[in-house]
């Protein structure tokens, strides 16, 4: 292709990313839909500048008002992630000078807004919370995330896997948390190897199999997930029920559970039975009450956890959404802990940076339901499922995964037991 219509193709696509009205990696998926005779490394380059433009949107607008033409494409030149040679072909002469002068600013010496490319309301709740780690919080933020995989250990071994990824020139390590999981750098398209098409791996990052992992689902169990969604966490709980016992996997989505289909398949497990329903208070629920030995609850949340892999969720989410979410969350997880059954184990987990979303809620539901359920401190869970090293997950009793400390996605879990 040529180097202008490629630059003109990155000048579009954030021309639709950049309204914000849509997830940005289905606005991506659709475009490249749209342009199907784009090669990989063109993708690639139109992928990753758009990503990088989200990540770094504040300080590229500032940069670029000193530009001319179009926003978007003077976006598209200080975000571009593709050959530097190939873009300098593209380039007029205005740009071809007014490029490097902009890219030699000092950005250490900009304002504080410029250097965290954060809205201020959520810059203000990060900082509140973690004081001198922001600033390290906030680097690992604007760095792309490794890809992890999680082995089916119904149908694989951790090790087997690492061979067969190895025999293919892929260098996948074992996670220091996980041990189901394989973390491989750069972006190799994993669902193409029969390791992933024969079911061996999922892709999931090592926060989520925490997850799965303190739930502890065991052979013969009744076992609820009650927000699946595409059922990353779902096929995990039922690879550690061995196959047996009965899984329910719930989501209000038909179309997330759709996804779910093909990933069972491919996952040799027999004991998962998706439902769609209508809301938290759903007939089907209430069946269950008092019946289920543990239930996960991956609440719908703000997501600025994922904020490595989705940097357009800081710009489309606000105070009012994630009010609107803490709502929500607080109806979800008391439907869901009707389900348990003495002894039970309930799990409310989010891939929320945000207090509110996470401490906030858990600690609420302590105190409404003192009589019901018992919390339990998540380090005995975790020693339990032979997760690494505890201590470095847990702060006062609840899972808190930071992509800075522990290189994964944000996540939050607390736990509970049903007397």
């Amino acid at each position: 292709m040529h180097p202008n219509a490629l630059l003109e193709l990155a000048t579009e696509l954030l021309h639709r990313v950049l309204r914000f009205d849509t997830p940005a990696d289905s606005v991506v998926s659709a475009f490249f839909k749209e342009h199907r005779a784009l090669g990989a490394r063109e993708r690639h380059t139109l992928a990753e500048t758009t990503y990088t433009v989200l990540r770094k949107r504040l300080l590229f607008q500032h940069l670029a008002q000193s530009g001319k033409g179009e926003m978007e494409r003077r976006l598209a030149l200080l975000g571009w992630q593709g050959n530097e040679g190939f873009l300098r072909a593209a380039m007029n002469d205005f740009e071809q000078h007014w490029l490097p002068k902009v890219q030699a600013v000092d950005a250490a010496a900009l304002p504080d807004k410029l250097r965290h490319n954060l809205p201020e309301w959520l810059a203000e709740r990060l900082q509140a919370s973690l004081g001198e780690e922001f600033w390290p919080l906030v680097n690992s933020l604007n760095e792309g995330a490794p890809l992890d995989l999680r082995v089916n250990t119904f149908k694989a071994k951790r090790e087997d896997v690492q061979a067969a990824l190895a025999a293919k020139g892929i260098d996948a390590q074992p996670t220091p948390f996980s041990p189901w999981g394989l973390r491989v750098q750069g972006k190799p398209a994993v669902n193409k190897l029969d390791v992933f098409t024969a079911g061996d791996v999922e892709v999931q990052d090592e926060g989520s199999q925490l997850l799965a992992l303190i739930t502890d689902a065991k052979r013969g169990e009744m076992v609820v997930d009650f927000c699946a969604g595409a059922g990353g966490k779902t096929l995990a709980l039922g690879a550690s029920m061995r196959n047996t016992g009965r899984l329910y996997a719930f989501d209000t989505s038909g179309h997330r559970l759709a996804a779910l289909k093909p990933r069972l398949a491919r996952s040799g497990l027999s004991n998962v039975y998706p439902v769609q329903i209508t809301h938290e208070r759903d007939d089907r629920i209430k069946r269950l009450a008092g019946k289920i030995d543990r239930v996960l609850v991956d609440a719908p949340c703000s997501g600025l956890g994922t904020l490595r892999r989705n940097p357009d969720l800081k710009w489309r989410q606000s105070p009012e959404s994630v009010e609107e979410l803490r709502v929500k969350q607080t109806a979800i997880l008391d439907s869901a802990a009707r389900l348990l059954k003495p002894g039970g184990r309930l799990v409310y987990a989010t891939c929320s940076l945000l207090e509110a979303e996470n401490e906030g809620i858990a600690q609420a539901f302590t105190e409404s339901h003192a009589r019901e359920f018992t919390p339990v401190d998540a380090t005995a869970a975790l020693e339990k499922a032979h997760a690494g090293t505890p201590g470095e997950l847990v702060t006062n009793g609840f899972v808190r995964l930071w992509p800075n400390r522990h290189a994964t996605d944000g996540f939050f879990a607390a736990v509970w037991e049903r007397r």
